[in-house]
């Protein structure tokens, strides 16, 4: 039987080296655009036979999704008998229920899209709020999230003495509490209230005994962060000590990352799920033994 292959798509370049250190074969491919702006793939390596793994960067997905779709129908079309997608991050997933009339619910439309090209689909820490789980949204094949969740509490217990691992909402509630459990640091759920489109009310306890502890603000996704900007004064304002903020999937768009610079945080550090600046968390070796768990291997 020919061995299994993977092919990195543009924007996860960094994850390969995990996937070759959990024994997966490199495909060789080429991925650039024309210059109306249309996708050209084409993979150099026989997949005929073969299970191919898709490494595929999806933020800034409506740039980046036709270069995964055309390697996947290309690996279709030249004979491979399987094909998965690792998708560190996993965008569109956050509108999950038609708030208005006319609106489409985008997790389940873009699940439906991956679907007609993949078998099955490895992702981390996928944004599910009115979903109980990732195989709700993808129904017709199987989907498997992985958690960041053992990489950040081995960063915060290396890092930091005394943290107080800190979630600005219920959403967040999951991460804060699993990250407790593992590095044995109190933890804090607070309750939010969205006041406008860009605006936030949180729910701030005393100082009380915390006062020795570092705050460190946990959540999965920071994209325009108000909310954690918010909860950065806040916290300031108790007289706690300059928090961390730490996330899985660091977006930071319109300038969210000196935002919260600004507001006076100690340090922002994410996962590699996206490449930002603020990387600090490798999380390739566990998407890899995602991987690997779907292989069979």
């Amino acid at each position: 039987m020919k061995p299994d292959v993977f092919f990195v798509t543009p924007g996860a370049e960094h994850l390969a080296p995990a996937f070759s250190a959990a024994g997966l074969i490199e495909g060789a491919g080429v991925f650039r655009k024309f210059p109306d702006g249309e996708s050209y793939v084409r993979l150099l390596d026989d997949v005929s036979g073969r299970r191919v793994v898709l490494v595929s960067s999806l933020n800034d997905p409506d740039q980046r999704l036709m270069s995964v779709l055309l390697a996947a129908g290309a690996a279709r079309a030249n004979g491979a008998r399987e094909i998965g997608l690792a998708i560190p991050y996993l965008p569109y997933m956050r509108q999950d229920i038609a708030f208005h009339a006319g609106e489409p619910v985008s997790s389940v439309h873009f699940a439906e899209i991956l679907g007609q090209f993949a078998d099955w689909i490895v992702t981390v820490d996928p944004h599910l709020h009115r979903f109980s789980s990732l195989g709700e949204v993808f129904g017709s094949i199987p989907a498997r999230p992985v958690t960041a969740v053992p990489a950040i509490a081995d960063w915060i217990k290396s890092q930091y003495i005394r943290p107080l691992i800190i979630g600005p909402d219920s959403e967040s509630g999951q991460w804060v509490h699993a990250i407790s459990e593992i590095t044995g640091a109190p933890a804090l759920v607070l309750t939010k209230t969205r006041t406008g489109d860009r605006s936030v009310r949180i729910d701030m306890p005393e100082i009380g005994r915390f006062g020795a502890c570092q705050p460190v603000i946990v959540d999965d996704i920071v994209s325009t962060g108000t909310t954690m900007v918010r909860l950065v004064s806040d916290l300031l304002d108790k007289g706690f000590k300059p928090p961390v903020c730490c996330c899985v999937h660091a977006l930071f768009v319109e300038g969210a990352h000196a935002q919260l610079l600004e507001a006076g945080a100690l340090q922002i550090i994410s996962c590699d799920t996206v490449p930002h600046p603020s990387n600090r968390i490798a999380i390739g070796k566990l998407l890899a033994e995602g991987v690997l768990t779907c292989l069979g291997r």
